[in-house]
């Protein structure tokens, strides 16, 4: 039988041409399997894995030589302070839109009830990180894609989170009649152009083209929910859109546009453009 030792610097060999982070994919796939921490990989390095958790482990390791991203191997991504289950229905949460909650959570005052919508939930990720901060903030999260729904639901309740729900439609047309309006609205909408070259690399080749790419150039999605928005959001309420490192300047001439105040940009952890937000002043349309 082969040890953790020997499995995991095998493993590492084998994933070195093919993914940048071989030795973090490596003990990402033995911990899910093993269900340990990392730190057990070290205390127990010698440790022998049965023959069953041989085999899984090297249909986990089949699927990464093909460049399958390590959450859909896993169905697991942690985000904020917690692990998200993940499907290929969804985009993989990344770090960089913690930034959004930050700035979400900077902005707003913590003592005061806010309601709160999320477009493009996916996985739940923004929707629930502003739940779990804010107890006393009623957040609506949408997704065009009912099995998104589902697994943000699903997220929702094993978390134990009661101040948040989910709704699956066209980003505003999905809420029911009583939603009422918002003091903020937040998204991570498609902002990739059709033709990016990044479409066709790394994990992004495998996560849903619906939810990355957008017309315009990228920007169909931000224009159409920035204009609807003011049907939807209170006056003086936010708008937050997390979009491409290069459309920081346009998406900020775009809401000036739509008369939208306070415009502001936040970079994110390669120090690019990342965050726009804005405030809405003018009376709802």
């Amino acid at each position: 039988m082969t040890s953790i030792i020997e499995l995991r610097q095998l493993a590492i060999s084998q994933l070195a041409g093919v993914s940048p982070s071989p030795q973090e994919d490596v003990e990402q796939l033995l911990c899910h399997l093993l269900q340990k921490p990392r730190s057990y990989l070290f205390t127990w390095p010698d440790q022998p894995l049965t023959a069953e958790q041989q085999a899984i482990f090297d249909s986990y390791l089949s699927q990464r030589l093909q460049g399958k991203p390590i959450a859909y191997i896993t169905g697991t991504r942690g985000f904020w302070q917690f692990e998200l289950e993940v499907s290929e229905a969804t985009l993989i949460p990344r770090p960089d839109t913690e930034i959004l909650v930050e700035q979400v959570l900077a902005i707003s005052d913590a003592n005061q009830p806010l309601h709160v919508i999320d477009l493009g939930t996916g996985t739940g990720a923004i929707a629930l990180a502003l739940a779990y901060e804010r107890p006393n903030w009623q957040i609506t999260g949408v997704d065009l894609l009912p099995e998104a729904v589902e697994l943000a639901t699903r997220n929702g309740k094993r978390l134990g989170l009661t101040n948040v729900q989910f709704y699956a439609g066209h980003w505003f047309e999905a809420l029911p009649a009583t939603a009422g309006l918002f003091d903020l609205t937040v998204s991570n909408p498609p902002y990739i152009p059709a033709d990016d070259p990044h479409l066709q690399q790394g994990d992004v080749r495998f996560e849903p083209k619906s939810a990355l790419v957008a017309g315009q150039r990228g920007l169909a999605a931000i224009n159409e929910i920035a204009k609807n928005a003011p049907d939807f959001l209170k006056p003086g309420g936010y708008l937050f859109f997390e979009h491409g490192y290069d459309q920081a300047a346009v998406v900020a001439e775009m809401l000036a546009g739509l008369n939208y105040q306070d415009i502001q940009c936040k970079q994110d952890l390669g120090q690019n453009d990342r965050i726009t937000f804005a405030r809405l002043t003018s009376p709802n349309r």
